[in-house]
């Protein structure tokens, strides 16, 4: 075993020692520091579940995996230097759980260049999904189909008076078409629309126009702590209208920034309750992290699990010493492959992975449904 490279380059973290003798090397841009580490950390930490448990019985046709991790601070252009660093330099076989939409669209032409997967990306974004990506392999369902349900839930509920944030970039774009899909097909418009800067939201206009509107919710289309300030802003302003943001914003992390202002606040989910042990992947996901000390799961960590179980299957159909071309391949034979009570299908003209949403509302500090 040679010793570990300290690999700081451009921001690079290393977790665990790499070899260079018989290990797979997967590389991951992310936003590991910044307004969405809170998620980012603990989908990593989900994901590790998988990996560290697969490597414990001697990895995957005998080879260790070993992922390259490159903090992009939820930047975009460092998110596709980072991209270009693991591709070009790193020669990672394929790409992991990138986050944001933005930053993913970004390493595409990356990996389009040199025919690498990316295996899970941490965003729901329809770009991703129509027109497919030939080398995008999602593992969640979009953020139209959760903003949409979001709508849909508020309006049923006999809520008339919604207004919606959304952050000004294509993430927001995207997840705002899905909201504007619900009121359309119940007949109904926004009671206001108030768009956010994605660097620095202007609270002190968005608000306002919130309160003007005598709003009985909001959907809030944001990450991280954009989403969590608004959130206080609205309750310091004297609203109580029920906040509805997207699943980007399912981790422990952003109930913690939130304090007090977390109560009642309902969170679209695109996996299944982490506590349901009834569920087969949530149980192997429990057992494990209870092996490592850990009591409990976020949603942010059953997402990295999950796209972590898809990885591994990937690099074991692809066969020993996998090649970049085979392990894009062998993602495209994917059918019907069960996760635990959740299945994931891949087809050379679908790569959308899973289908499912759901609803959860902070309870005294945790996910609920």
């Amino acid at each position: 075993m040679k010793n570990v490279r300290l690999l700081c380059a451009a921001g690079l973290l290393a977790f665990g020692a790499v070899n260079a003798a018989a290990q797979i090397l997967i590389g991951q841009t992310a936003g590991m520091t910044g307004s969405v580490a809170a998620s980012v950390n603990e989908t990593i930490g989900g994901a590790k579940l998988v990996i560290d448990a697969v490597n414990a019985q001697g990895g995957v046709h005998g080879e260790k995996i070993e992922i390259l991790r490159m903090d992009d601070a939820f930047d975009v252009k460092r998110a596709s230097e980072n991209a270009r660093v693991l591709i070009e330099e790193k020669k990672v076989v394929a790409l992991f759980m990138s986050r944001g939409t933005p930053h993913s669209q970004a390493i595409i032409p990356w990996l389009d260049k040199y025919d690498v997967a990316l295996i899970g990306p941490s965003t729901g974004a329809m770009v991703l999904h129509k027109p497919v990506q030939k080398n995008v392999f999602n593992v969640r369902s979009t953020y139209q189909r959760e903003a949409e349900k979001a709508v849909q839930h508020l309006l049923t509920i006999g809520m008339t008076r919604i207004g919606v944030v959304y952050v000004t970039d294509s993430f927001g774009q995207d997840a705002l078409e899905g909201a504007m899909a619900g009121f359309k097909k119940a007949g109904a418009t926004p009671a206001a629309l108030a768009p956010a800067d994605r660097e620095k939201p202007d609270y002190a206009s968005i608000v306002p126009k919130l309160t003007a509107a005598n709003a009985q919710a909001v959907v809030w289309i944001g990450s991280g702590l954009a989403v969590v300030d608004g959130v206080k802003a609205l309750r310091a302003a004297g609203s109580a209208a029920q906040v509805v943001t997207l699943s980007n914003n399912a981790s422990s992390g952003f109930i913690k920034q939130l304090g007090e202002a977390s109560s009642s606040v309902i969170v679209t989910q695109v996996f299944p309750n982490e506590r349901s042990i009834g569920q087969p992947m949530v149980k192997e996901a429990l057992s494990l992290a209870r092996a490592k000390g850990q009591n409990e799961l976020s949603p942010a960590a059953l997402e990295g699990f999950a796209s972590a179980k898809v990885l591994v299957e990937a690099l074991r159909r692809a066969g020993p010493k996998p090649t970049r071309a085979r392990v894009v391949a062998a993602l495209d034979t994917i059918r019907n492959y069960d996760l635990g009570g959740l299945e994931v299908s891949y087809s050379p003209t679908d790569h959308s992975g899973i289908d499912f949403a759901d609803l959860s509302i902070i309870s005294d500090g945790k996910f609920k449904r």
